[in-house]
């Protein structure tokens, strides 16, 4: 499993070097007036309070980055009270009255609330805070003076706790010791909870808490190990001292510009700034498993991993927000943890945050889901620029103002000079008297003595010629140092008109760059505009563009429809051609057959009429009796056609019907319109039938059976009658289905012609019989009436002739 993360850090890595790299830009950002956020995170026992606070010999972040931002504005800081907290997260300025007022009545007091830096440091942690690398930030505003202020709380078990309070002794209160267990003889009471609140800023913070405010690295260390020593700490399984509740040191740094003098603070409470930097150590998630934790250890195990969820949560939705631009709500207010930190992830700040790992084989599975949680924050980017406020005075003015004061007193010195003066020019005056010769003895103790004042008057000329040789010297030490003075005030003058020209030409140079900011600020408003009208303008045409598409494809689809339409239509009628052609031309053929078949039939009537009568008048007649007329009447064979015409209208014939063997079901007939009628004798019948022209699903819901007559050209010419038979089922879709069990067939066939006589014992005739008077079966059944259908004779009625 692979992780990836903007810097890793090796086992071996000392304090300075993670120092300059996590921690260092927040403290520069906070001296610039940024907030800025650094927490450790990781399972229990990974090293989160070592990084943060350090070791003896070795300092964590936290001394670090406290002597950084000491040695940046050490000789920049204000006087104590010169700034004063007020309880509404904001900050005020006092004037020098004020805050020397205040400075008496804490120096009156027995015993000192905030410790002094001249005390001696406590020895416990003084190898903590001895950092010999002397960082500091650069590009300080030395027109600002700055006070820093600190504060110390932990959240135990989702509740806040000042970690700095000072809980006074109240007997009537039950005490309470160090296991949270009532005790009768303690002076303990526990902490009183402290409530979060929203300042006009819209920022978080802990009403109520204590914050002191420090000079130095010293004071400000000593503060944090005096809150340290009341955090809430345990002995699992896991780590001997493991932290049981989330700490957070406060570091706040207020700046405000100095006065045009450069003397005092500006009193205007619209330019102070107050910037902090928070240092989170937090307790490390745990499974209760693995610590076999019991009773309050437990509760305090289930209070942490819940916090540092709803940190997990909070990170994860802001990074949906921010991937899929959606606005779910951040749930800040599940945790005092997320809600104290709530304005770092909405972007008042930079965060920052350390990742502890420990590699012990045990703390893998935990250690990964570390891991993954870490490199999900890395993709969250909520940063929003901060806005300082401008004071508009001349930069420099605090330098210029201290180079002013040592010139004044430079020259009141040259002019008589202070006190201290007196003493100087006493040393010089001495050390002229020094260099004098030695007066001599001036006792006379003789009249005659003539020795004594000669040399006296040597001395006094010796001491006199020098005297004037120093005080021609003076002089032109005197000359030369005015003339000095003199160059050296022309130069100032000449060095003030040509920074006053420089000044003049930056001023100028600044007002045309206003003046070109102001032109390209409208330049943009106009670009501004001109784009949101061309963003309205393709979002117009994208819209038209959409229809547009949309409805070629529709027309495009519809094209495609009665393309598809046509070319079924065209295959239909096709279809249809071709079987109208076929069905003609099979009829064409049927009719001439059929025409020539009656042809042969005349042809073949009248070869045996031209017979028979050949036979009777070749015959040679009998001589037999005659019978009576009557008789002979009687026994007349009642004459026929030949060839009897066909009855076209011929009287109905009563069909008789076939019973179906399902006449007790629902029966879907089934009769296609191209279907001819047969009339023959024997007819299908089904009682109760729904006949229809095409099957339906109607029709097919309200029945049990189904039947489809379907006709057929047979091999012989003949028209073949099937009934296809089938029963209905109902689908799983709510559909029909027809299931075919048999076939009935029905066929019409011509009946094959034989000879036969009506009277076999006679075969011959009387020769003297007419052709009415005699003939036989073969005869009168030589045309058959056959029903065809098809026939354009009516019913369907043919003649046909069977050859002898």
């Amino acid at each position: 499993t692979q992780y990836s993360f903007k810097e890793v850090f090796g086992t071996l890595v000392v304090q300075k070097e993670l120092f300059d790299v996590v921690a260092k830009p927040l403290v520069e950002d906070l001296i610039r007036g940024k907030n800025g956020l650094l927490f450790t995170y990781g399972v229990t026992g990974s090293g989160k309070t070592h990084t943060m606070t350090g070791s003896p010999g070795d300092g964590g972040l936290l001394p670090r980055c406290l002597d950084m931002i000491f040695n940046s504005i050490g000789p920049f800081q204000a006087k104590r009270f010169v700034f004063k907290l007020d309880d509404k997260n904001g900050v005020d300025v006092q004037c020098e009255v004020d805050a020397l007022l205040e400075r008496q009545k804490r120096d009156a007091l027995p015993v000192p609330k905030t410790p002094s830096g001249k005390r001696q440091i406590d020895p416990e942690f003084a190898d903590m805070i001895n950092v010999q690398d002397h960082c500091k930030v650069e590009e300080v505003d030395e027109d600002n003076v700055y006070s820093v202020f600190v504060s110390y709380i932990e959240i135990y078990n989702n509740y806040i706790y000042d970690l700095l309070e000072e809980a006074p002794f109240d007997p009537i209160k039950p005490k309470w010791n160090s296991c949270n267990t009532p005790v009768r003889n303690g002076d303990f009471i526990p902490p009183q909870s402290k409530i979060l609140r929203e300042d006009q800023n819209h920022n978080m913070y802990v009403t109520g808490c204590t914050e002191v405010e420090v000079k130095s690295t010293e004071e400000a260390f000593e503060v944090f190990w005096r809150g340290q020593k009341k955090r809430r700490i345990a002995n699992t399984q896991l780590n001997r001292e493991s932290s049981r509740s989330h700490s957070v040191f406060i570091i706040k740094l207020a700046q405000a510009p100095l006065d045009a003098d450069g003397d005092n603070v500006l009193q205007e409470k619209e330019q102070i700034t107050l910037s902090q930097l928070s240092l989170v150590d937090l307790a490390g998630s745990e499974r209760t498993n693995r610590t076999k934790a019991e009773g309050n250890r437990l509760r305090e195990a289930g209070n942490i991993n819940q916090s540092l969820m709803t940190l997990r949560t909070c990170i994860e939705v802001l990074r949906e927000n921010q991937m899929y631009g959606t606005n779910k709500m951040v749930p800040y207010r599940d945790s005092k943890l997320t809600h104290l930190f709530k304005n770092y992830f909405d972007g008042e700040g930079k965060v920052r945050m350390i990742v502890c790992v420990n590699p012990k084989a045990e703390d893998y599975e935990e250690s990964l889901q570390v891991m993954r949680f870490a490199e999900m924050t890395q993709e969250v980017e909520v940063a929003r620029p901060v806005d300082r406020p401008l004071c508009g005075l001349t930069p420099g003015r605090r330098f210029r103002n201290q180079a002013f004061r040592e010139e004044l007193s430079r020259k009141l010195e040259m002019r008589g000079g202070p006190i201290n003066g007196e003493t100087e020019e006493q040393s010089v005056s001495e050390m002229f008297l020094q260099n004098f010769p030695p007066l001599p003895s001036c006792e006379l103790l003789d009249v005659n003595d003539d020795q004594t004042l000669p040399k006296l008057i040597d001395v006094l000329e010796k001491r006199h010629k020098l005297r004037q040789m120093l005080s021609e010297e003076f002089a032109k030490n005197v000359l030369a140092f005015k003339t000095m003075l003199q160059e050296f005030d022309s130069s100032v003058v000449s060095k003030e008109n040509y920074i006053q020209g420089k000044l003049s030409e930056k001023e100028k140079t600044i007002a045309g760059q206003k003046m070109e900011l102001e032109r390209l600020e409208k330049k943009i408003k106009t670009l501004e505009y001109k784009i949101e009208i061309l963003e309205k303008t393709a979002t117009i045409y994208e819209e038209d563009k959409r229809n547009l598409q949309q409805e070629l494809e529709s027309k495009s689809q519809k094209l495609q429809r009665q393309a598809s339409d046509k070319r079924r239509l065209e295959a239909r009628l096709q279809g249809m051609v071709t079987e109208t052609t076929m069905k003609w031309e099979k009829e064409c053929e049927r009719r001439v057959a059929a025409k020539q078949l009656e042809m042969q039939n005349k042809l073949w009537v009248k070869d045996e009429k031209l017979k028979q009568l050949k036979a009777i008048v070749t015959e040679p007649k009998n001589e037999k009796p005659e019978r009576p007329s009557r008789e002979r009447d009687r026994e007349k064979p009642v004459q026929r056609s030949v060839s009897p015409s066909p009855v076209p209208n011929a009287p109905p014939v009563r069909l008789r019907h076939r019973r179906s063997r399902s006449a007790g079901e629902r029966w879907v007939d089934h009769k296609p319109p191209s279907n001819l009628p047969t009339e023959t004798v024997m007819q299908p019948h089904v009682p109760h039938a729904i006949t229809v022209a095409a099957a339906s699903e109607k029709a097919l819901a309200k029945c049990d059976k189904y039947m489809l007559t379907h006709q057929e050209l047979a091999s012989d010419g003949e028209i073949e009658t099937k009934l296809i038979k089938g029963d209905v089922f109902k689908t799983r879709g709510g559909g029909q289905a027809v299931q075919f069990t048999e076939i009935e067939t029905l066929k019409q066939e011509s009946p094959t012609g034989r000879k036969r006589r009506s009277s076999p014992s006679n075969p011959d005739p009387p020769e003297d019989a007419a052709d009415s008077e005699w003939t036989d079966v073969e005869t009168r059944c030589s045309v058959a009436v056959e029903m065809r259908a098809g026939s354009a004779l009516g019913p369907g009625y043919q003649h046909h002739a069977q050859p002898k």
